[in-house]
């Protein structure tokens, strides 16, 4: 357990926190629809604290949130619409799902391996200097718990998070109180993902046309069930042992002798680690040609348990 530090929102709380996100820790902090819980979205070994903190089920895709546009356009490729969106509503209560630029600097675990990011910029002072004073894309679902209600005050993240992580910045109550509405700008379509903060009529009426709901679709967006990045070799899991044909993703060492194409996820076994490397592993090993990738063990223990859901996922037959 860390000592987590509840300090009012100030230039001094503001610049600590932003050291604190640069050097790979937590800051829970609030925006306009409710508090967020920050880190660079960048480094995936700071994302799988995430989900360690909020002990959450799965690899959801992330929000990675920005300072202003030209911020987000670093990571996201956007097109008309997307683009009149976002002069339209930036900073807002909208999430923007656009196509991921090559060579995107925010990690595979953020984006759970997809090639689209899920892109907003607050509207809330606090919000806007700490990323600012963070100088990085900041990923940042609710500041709560996996399942638990989502926090509108500084007390309610003490409630569930307090020694998970490092720093909340207290601005107060959050004044939407509900989460960014999410819109998908992908292949020519623009399409609501999951209704929030900003009014559906409000994105309609600056698109001049009806939004497609997508609904009864899987979803690649933050809070829904989503897709993710699957390889195209076979997994079997919970290997004992590894056929000459197959690839390797090792756990631990188990199978460090072998002579085929292996990535370790933490030759230490740490679990953090594992979670950081694990999309990366997967796009490396499918480039290899192999039919078959033998997964070693991994303990279903913290992150271990949202690690073998991916895997599971990603190990369930396709049509």
């Amino acid at each position: 357990m860390i000592e987590t530090r509840c300090l009012p929102a100030g230039p001094s709380a503001l610049a600590e926190g932003g050291q604190i996100l640069r050097a790979g820790g937590l800051v829970a902090f609030p925006t306009e629809t409710v508090y967020g819980l920050g880190a660079d979205a960048t480094s995936g070994q700071a994302v799988a604290k995430i989900y360690a903190a909020k002990e959450r089920p799965e690899f959801n895709p992330l929000i990675a949130h920005c300072p202003d546009l030209a911020s987000a356009e670093l990571y996201g490729l956007f097109g008309d619409d997307a683009r009149r969106l976002a002069d339209a509503f930036w900073p807002g209560p909208l999430t923007l799902v656009v196509p991921a630029r090559q060579n995107c600097a925010v990690s595979d675990l953020a984006r759970a391996g997809l090639d689209s990011i899920a892109l907003r910029v607050p509207a809330h002072p606090v919000a806007l200097a700490l990323l600012r004073a963070a100088g990085v894309p900041v990923a940042a679902p609710s500041a709560n718990r996996s399942g638990r209600v989502s926090p509108t005050h500084a007390g309610h993240v003490m409630g569930d998070l307090d020694g998970r992580i490092d720093m909340v910045i207290d601005g107060g109550a959050t004044e939407v109180g509900v989460e960014s509405t999410i819109v998908s700008c992908l292949n020519g379509k623009v399409s609501l993902l999951r209704p929030g903060g900003l009014a559906r009529e409000e994105i309609e009426r600056v698109l001049g046309r009806t939004l497609d709901l997508r609904e009864g679709e899987t979803i690649n967006a933050p809070g829904l069930l989503a897709s993710h990045y699957a390889p195209n070799a076979r997994m079997r899991l919970d290997a004992t042992h590894v056929e000459k044909d197959e690839a390797v993703l090792d756990f631990g060492g188990r199978f460090a002798d072998v002579q085929q194409a292996s990535f370790d996820l933490s030759p230490t076994g740490n679990l953090k680690e594992a979670a950081a490397n694990l999309f990366a592993f997967l796009r490396a090993l499918d480039a290899t040609g192999a039919e078959v990738i033998a997964v070693a063990p991994i303990p279903h223990e913290g992150l271990g348990e949202a690690i073998g859901d991916r895997l599971t996922r990603a190990a369930a037959p396709r049509d």
